[in-house]
């Protein structure tokens, strides 16, 4: 599927939208049984000069989604030779564009589908680089696939609900192994108008959102007792964002006092300029965004940056300009991430404007193409990867 059917969907974004397509159009059924050899080289340093090696000074990582794609298709796949290289020049963590969601790896309710994901576990070992898992659950109807939807959950619709879930988890964890440390493992079950949980076919059989949750991080912990369990959401620090920010803290608040087994928030960091200011308009977010992280890190959770792009609105469309006001933006909200010790993770939402899910989701009005990575849709640099590189220089080195 090409870029320009993605871009034609409505309502879709590109990442989301290849995970939910792409999963129907996968042909290479895998059944659950057998697990892909790890053929891992080893642990790779990081380059001098790079993303990688700036971050590995201060005790953190920096890393990129990365998609399947097939030898010599324009993707931002481990199969793209311009591609890969900024993989291997600055990052030493990777995660899966959409190739681990629901919608790619479970076609049908008895069949599983690792190949595309299996390629992209393979070219990470032999790499060096470390694997996250995403996600075990997107926590929402319109992100799980369709065959859920007319699925008969039978005379005793909770129990088949937990089946479905305990055998998706069990399935994915064993096949992978300790080969991935860190799973986000519910992602996305926080309505953003209102605070409150998404319901979907799995909840509704099982009579609640809250005990469908629970269930997943219970299961992930027994199916992969040495993996940091992960609750990962797009809650951002631009205005309107503070119903689901309250959300996200309720649910965090609760897994807490139910020692529902969780020990990260994935803060995903979309974040969209708010005016033409050397800063983007940054300045006027922080404290209530400080408030907010002061929170979740008084509950001894852990902090991870999961998705990590820059969306230029409110700006002119010179490039020049934009990229001066996006770079400013991210390294005010870095430097305020980088400042907890808790957070040691740092990972861009693909590294090359050419892939970027943006412009299918949220097209500037002006037609120019937006630019929310750090490198350019010829593989330059921009300032945004200088930004980053600042701030990861800036931060306090994490304690050994």
């Amino acid at each position: 599927m090409d870029g320009a059917t993605v871009a034609s969907l409505p309502l879709l974004d590109r990442r989301q939208g290849l995970a939910f397509l792409g999963g129907l159009a996968l042909t290479g059924c895998a059944t659950a049984g057998g697990i892909a050899p790890a053929g891992a080289a080893g642990p790779v340093p990081a380059a001098p000069g790079s993303l990688a090696a700036t971050a590995s000074a201060r005790g953190r990582r920096f890393g990129s989604a990365v998609a399947w794609g097939r030898p010599g298709a324009d993707r931002g796949s481990f199969a793209n030779p311009a591609y890969a290289a900024l993989l291997k020049r600055d990052c030493t963590l990777l995660v899966a564009e959409n190739e681990m969601k629901w919608q790619a790896l479970r076609p049908a309710a008895d069949r599983y589908a690792f190949d595309r994901f299996d390629a992209i576990m393979a070219w990470s070992d032999a790499s060096g680089m470390v694997m996250r898992g995403h996600n075990l659950l997107w926590h929402q109807d319109k992100w799980l696939p369709r065959w859920l939807f007319s699925h008969s959950f039978g005379t005793d619709p909770a129990a088949e609900g937990r089946r479905l879930i305990v055998d998706h988890i069990d399935t994915v964890c064993a096949r992978y192994g300790t080969r991935i440390p860190s799973y986000d493992v519910v992602n996305e079950a926080v309505r953003p108008d209102d605070g409150g949980l998404y319901d979907t076919p799995l909840s509704r059989a099982i009579g609640s959102a809250e005990a469908t949750i629970d269930l997943a991080f219970r299961t992930a912990r027994a199916a992969a007792p040495q993996a940091e369990l992960v609750y990962n959401d797009y809650m951002s620090w631009e205005p309107g964002n503070g119903a689901h920010r309250d959300g996200v803290l309720r649910l965090l608040r609760g897994f807490r006092e139910r020692d529902v087994p969780v020990d990260a928030l994935g803060i995903q960091s979309h974040l969209v300029t708010q005016s033409d200011a050397a800063d983007g308009g940054a300045a006027a977010l922080t404290d209530d965004w400080r408030r907010f992280v002061d929170a979740v890190v008084a509950m001894d959770y852990r902090l991870l940056i999961t998705e990590l792009d820059v969306r230029d609105n409110n700006l002119p469309a010179d490039p020049a300009v934009r990229d001066r006001v996006v770079a400013g933006y991210a390294r005010a909200y870095l430097d305020v991430m980088l400042a907890y010790p808790q957070l040691r993770d740092v990972l861009a939402w693909g590294m090359c404007d050419r892939y970027s899910w943006i412009e299918g989701f949220e097209a500037r009005s002006d037609g120019a193409p937006r630019r929310p990575c750090p490198y350019d849709a010829q593989f330059r640099a921009k300032p945004l990867r200088d930004a980053i590189n600042a701030s990861l220089e800036a931060a306090a080195p994490l304690p050994a």
